[in-house]
């Protein structure tokens, strides 16, 4: 995990939800916040 990474899951974990913007779909189909939640990518949802 990176800076960049660790930066967008506090700050989910913070907002208390796990809507994230990053073009990184890779790591974040791997990471979770609040220990079993998926992370939901806007980036990915809009063509």
């Amino acid at each position: 995990m990176d800076l960049a990474d660790a930066s967008l899951v506090v700050l989910a974990e913070n907002l208390g939800h796990g809507r994230i913007l990053t073009s990184d779909r890779r790591d974040f189909s791997i990471y979770r916040w609040q220990d079993n939640h998926t992370f939901q990518n806007l980036f990915l949802e809009y063509p």
